[in-house]
């Protein structure tokens, strides 16, 4: 769970600025996404080859 202290004399729009930002860093929604269903090592290590293998031929059109 985060927790964000509001500090005194802080608005409540920055207090959920921070809240927000430190949401974004620790990544909670992809790591509920992930932890609602199994999935077995050798698959998300398929994935994240598949992932690897899209990104550098993504990067090779873009140089040239």
């Amino acid at each position: 769970m985060l927790i964000i202290n509001v500090k005194d004399g802080e608005s409540i729009d920055r207090a959920l600025r921070r809240y927000k930002n430190k949401h974004k860093k620790v990544q909670l929604m992809k790591q509920l996404r992930a932890r609602k269903h199994f999935v077995k090592p050798s698959v998300e290590r398929r994935v994240e080859v598949l992932k690897a293998k899209y990104n550098t031929e993504k990067m090779k059109d873009m140089e040239g």
